[in-house]
């Protein structure tokens, strides 16, 4: 049986196990707005004993938990003006995410959008992930407030569903008579520790990798790519090109309803393209890329060169060339160097667990004679918000490499996944929580700092204002780009 359905399994136990809990302790819960709030006295004596006894390594790491805000604040003010100029400049871009902007993470989300760079998102890591975010994060609050002589009220649970949040509940007087540094220490202190965790998790992650993981592979991404200019194309799908204009083409391709099919590679794993002549020389594409290229004006598209890779549908990870074994991207140029164009090789690949065979004629580098190639390539996604982050988080790893369990895949995969969300997790909320606006700490953060450089309550009190419209207004702006975009 396969996880997913252990996890739904989980999750139907879990929503009846709090509706339970909710109905024999309805006595105690306060509603407030669409969440239940369960107040208890749970970590009281560890806020006390932690915020009592450590009261010098409390007040130091408070400059470093305020610098760190601070950071957080202008990294992800920054982050989401980069992401405001991708909706709206790059709708493709916007396609390929799929995902609403303001859609939060929820159980099963790569899964419902078909996220594949993204690991699947089940119902366990989602309440494991939830439950070590806010009861670290609360409690944080709670040792800086307990340093700082601010009140806690209660701490607690709160309930929307089966989705569950921790809180801390201060003595708002007590929090509003602190001084400036004080409260910026008690709003910092939460995102401080999700920073904190997030990079213990990215540390246990690298090492549970290293441990558990080897290199089983050279992947590509990509067939050889050519820049072709659309004036030169005369063929497209066996039909003669009268007008080789962008929109000559567009129009072409709309009139004669033209579709991939062109069969190419064999093996179960034959993939369909157009065939595209230009200036005498073969080159292939998915037509309805080939449609995007045309409308987006430019004087050339991109086309797969004819080169042998392509032409046997190769995909998959690359595990052996004839009696050389491929572990890693760095053994497949090597061993690419001891063959020569037109010599015949056997190539071995392994794609969604199954082992497929080719018979392939090397080709010749059109850029540097006598080098042998088979036709295939890497396109770094640096450049793009998805690369930079993917690479981020995989720092770990040689580039182009696929990397397999060394034993108990099952295991080994759950787990790695797991530590990888925490990670990603962590990070997002630290980063999140401080965007200076109404309902996140930097809010209130943003407030106080504006209110102590000018020494005037209402000018900081303004400032907030401002900046929770502005910062909604992007948000607005994101969901109208993202609508366009999509339908």
């Amino acid at each position: 049986m396969k996880f997913v359905y252990y996890d739904l399994i989980f999750l139907v136990l879990f929503s009846l196990i709090v509706g339970i809990f909710l109905y024999r302790n309805r006595r105690n819960l306060k509603r407030e707005g669409l969440m239940y709030l369960y107040r208890t006295s749970v970590g009281m004596k560890i806020i006390d004993y932690i915020g009592g006894k450590y009261k010098k390594t409390i007040k130091f790491l408070s400059y470093v938990a305020i610098f760190c805000g601070y950071c957080l604040m202008a990294i992800m003010v920054y982050l989401l003006g980069q992401l405001a100029y991708i909706y709206v400049r790059n709708p493709d871009i916007v396609r390929a995410i799929k995902i609403p902007p303001l859609l939060p993470l929820i159980p099963y989300l790569p899964s419902l959008f078909k996220l594949d760079f993204l690991p699947p998102f089940y119902f366990t890591y989602w309440i494991i992930a939830i439950a070590v975010i806010a009861v670290f994060h609360e409690f944080a609050h709670g040792i800086f407030m307990k340093r700082y002589r601010i009140g806690i009220k209660s701490t607690g649970f709160g309930f929307l569903g089966p989705f569950l949040a921790a809180f801390v509940e201060q003595d708002e007087k007590q929090m509003n008579k602190a001084s400036k540094f004080e409260q910026i220490s008690v709003l910092a202190a939460g995102t401080f520790t999700n920073l904190i965790l997030a990079i213990l998790f990215f540390l246990m992650l690298s090492g549970f990798f290293v441990l558990t993981y080897s290199p089983a592979g050279a992947m590509f991404n990509t067939y050889t790519l050519s820049k072709v200019n659309i004036n030169g194309i005369s063929m497209i799908d066996g039909i003669d090109v009268e007008n080789p204009t962008n929109q000559g083409l567009i129009d072409m391709i709309d009139k004669n309803n033209l579709t991939d099919d062109l069969i190419l590679g064999g093996n179960g794993n034959s993939i369909n393209l157009t065939k595209i002549i230009s200036e005498g020389k073969t080159y292939y594409m998915n037509i309805d890329i080939l449609k995007e290229e045309l409308e987006a004006n430019e004087d050339y598209v991109v086309l797969y060169n004819d080169l042998p890779a392509i032409n046997v549908g190769l995909r998959g990870a690359i595990i052996s060339i004839e009696e050389n074994e491929i572990k890693t991207y760095g053994d497949l140029v090597e061993v690419m160097k001891g063959y020569r164009p037109g010599e015949e090789i056997n190539i071995k690949t392994k794609y969604d667990d199954e082992i497929f065979e080719y018979d392939l004629v090397l080709g010749e580098d059109a850029n540097e004679e006598g080098r042998a190639i088979m036709g295939i390539g890497i396109i770094s996604q640096k450049t793009r918000l998805i690369g930079k982050v993917s690479e981020f988080f995989n720092f770990f790893k040689q580039p182009a490499t696929n990397y397999e369990p060394r034993f108990n895949s099952n295991l080994i995969v759950f787990v790695y996944n797991l530590i990888w969300w925490l990670a990603l997790v962590n990070i997002s909320v630290a980063l999140v929580n401080m965007l200076p606006m109404g309902i996140f700490d930097g809010g209130r953060m943003f407030m106080l700092t504006m209110w102590g450089i000018t020494k005037s309550e209402k000018f900081g009190k303004l400032m907030y204002k401002l900046a929770t419209y502005f910062i909604l207004g992007i948000f607005i702006l994101l969901m109208f780009s993202w609508f366009f975009a999509i339908f």
